[in-house]
């Protein structure tokens, strides 16, 4: 090291401080080269060495600290982005599914029906092409058997499918639509075949419905003497469309078709979806060779027939109800057998009345339907409760009975209905109408009898409730014997109570009774000269 000093002209010393006199032109400073003191110098020198070391120490520990810093905040952004992504991941799976679970509610509300359609294509082909008619038992109808089948108090219940094919087969010889039409008697028989095994297993829609309907139309031809009013063809027309007026029902109705948006609306532009859909699995099958019973018929005839079979099946649609009665009823004053039109209209009435015809019958074949069509309204509104879609109160298990669902069915439906028909053929009055009417007080006498049964049960409970607390109320303040003694005045009470509340009740349903012979649905005249059917 080498030490430099500033000296003045005159050889002083100068001192470096912040008052030393100014350098100037005329008296410069003079630098000088002091002498080499070796200690000052290695005190110099250490001190020079430990100033770099504590630089050089800060600096990498600032870097150190900084580097650890940034390296932390690094570590923490790494894990967000990796979290970030993580969510980003899980949330585009989450779209995935469901987008999945969407797609696939879509497909079952859409293509259920078409899977359905596909299997009773491929079951059609089955049992048209594999399925020999002679394998099929022969049965011989008793005398008993071929009259009993012309009256609306025929059990359906009491036969099996192959055993209605073989009557079925009876109604067209009987009626000579084989003889007039040429009908193979295997083409007919694989033809119903074949029907059957296009009618699901549904509670309701089934192919005793088929069987049931088709039947009442049978006897309403042989009531009405149809076949002095009508030509043969028309009852073959009669008879067809009923047999496959419900072909392929999927036990869902239009509304649940439309509201779910399944395929057969789409199809059909939400017009009368079921209807068009059993008349085209029909025509399909009559389509076939081996089915076709009109084959031997000419096209003009075939065309015609075709057209009147699709106009009944359509007609059977519930939803233009109220349009075909009052169009039947404005032609019944002017009632012309030879007009066209007025054929029509009566045809579609026809079917209409055999359609929903079962509480024309007997008590004991009659309400077992009732308790068939609840259950499939009841699978509808579950299903329709678990997708989300309207209900109808009629068809809601928790708002609708027995008694509630028919009386004012047969009330507001049946009978108006009936009633339009008889005033054309007056003699379905007494087999009918008077039928309808004991329905319906049947199912009066049942509602007074649930209302009762629910109050009963409402009152018990009440009752129940009351004694347990009165007990535990006083629990704590009377002995064992006190409470005992309680206890049975209160049930004492209670049943004195209930027994009071039943006989104000009958008291009130006899009066309800007077007042409906006096003017309610079922006149008093009807009454005395009609037996009663036994419940």
């Amino acid at each position: 090291w080498t030490n430099l000093v500033l000296k003045t002209q005159d050889g002083s010393i100068v001192v470096i401080e912040p008052n030393m006199p100014l350098n100037t032109a005329r008296s410069p400073y003079i630098v000088c080269v002091s002498p080499k003191n070796q200690k000052y110098g290695e005190e110099e020198t250490l001190q020079g060495v430990l100033c770099q070391v504590a630089e050089s120490f800060t600096s990498t520990f600032t870097a150190s600290h900084l580097k650890l810093e940034t390296e932390a905040r690094l570590q923490q952004l790494d894990g967000k982005i990796e979290a970030e992504s993580m969510k980003l991941i899980g949330l585009s799976h989450l779209n995935k599914d469901v987008a999945d679970i969407r797609e696939q509610i879509r497909q079952e509300r859409i293509t259920w029906q078409s899977i359905q359609d596909n299997q009773n294509k491929s079951d059609m082909n089955y049992i048209n092409s594999s399925i020999p008619v002679a394998s099929y038992s022969k049965y011989t109808l008793s005398p008993e058997t071929i009259r009993y089948l012309k009256e609306p108090t025929f059990n359906i219940w009491h036969w099996e499918p192959n055993e209605m094919i073989c009557l079925f087969e009876q109604m067209y010889k009987e009626l000579g639509l084989v003889e007039e039409f040429n009908i193979n008697h295997n083409v007919l028989r694989r033809f119903l075949t074949c029907i059957q095994h296009n009618y699901k297993t549904n509670p309701f829609h089934n192919f005793r419905h088929c069987f049931c309907v088709t039947q009442m139309m049978y006897t309403t031809i042989h009531l009405c003497q149809l076949t002095e009013k009508l030509t043969k063809q028309d009852i073959l027309i009669l008879l067809t469309a009923c047999i496959c007026h419900d072909l392929d029902h999927p036990g869902y109705n239009n509304t649940y078709q439309i509201n779910a948006r399944t395929e057969l609306p789409i199809r059909y532009n939400d017009i009368s979806p079921l209807e068009n859909h059993h008349a085209a699995i029909a025509f399909d099958i009559l389509g076939r060779p081996e089915c076709n019973i009109f084959a031997n018929i000419s096209n003009e005839r075939f065309k015609k027939i075709r057209q009147e079979i699709i106009m009944l099946i359509l007609a059977t649609d519930m939803a233009r109800h109220s349009e075909i009665v009052e169009n039947f009823k404005s032609k019944l004053d002017t009632f012309d057998f030879n007009n066209d039109e007025y054929l029509k209209s009566l045809k579609m009435i026809l079917i209409k009345c055999c359609d929903i015809s079962n509480e024309v019958r007997p008590m004991e074949v009659s309400e077992p339907w009732v308790d068939c069509l609840l259950e499939e309204y009841f699978l509808q509104s579950d299903r329709e409760k678990g997708e989300g879609l309207p209900v109808a109160p009629f068809m809601d298990r928790d708002k609708v009975t027995k008694a509630t669902a028919q009386i004012g069915f047969i009330k507001f439906v049946l009978v108006p209905l009936f009633e339009s028909l008889s005033k054309l053929f007056p003699q379905i009055e007494e087999p009918m109408l008077t039928a309808l009417r004991e329905a319906y007080e049947h199912y009066e006498r049942l509602k007074v009898e649930e209302e009762k049964s629910r109050r009963g049960i409402d009152y018990n409970y009440h009752v129940l409730s009351t004694s347990s607390t009165s007990v535990n109320d006083e629990k704590d303040t009377t002995d064992e014997s006190k409470e005992n003694k309680k206890d049975d005045s209160n049930r004492a009470s209670s049943s004195r109570f209930k027994d009071w509340l039943f006989s104000n009740n009958n008291e009130k349903s006899d009066k309800e009774k007077k007042e409906k012979k006096q003017g309610g649905i079922l006149k008093k005249s009807e009454k005395e000269k009609s037996p009663k059917r036994s419940y």
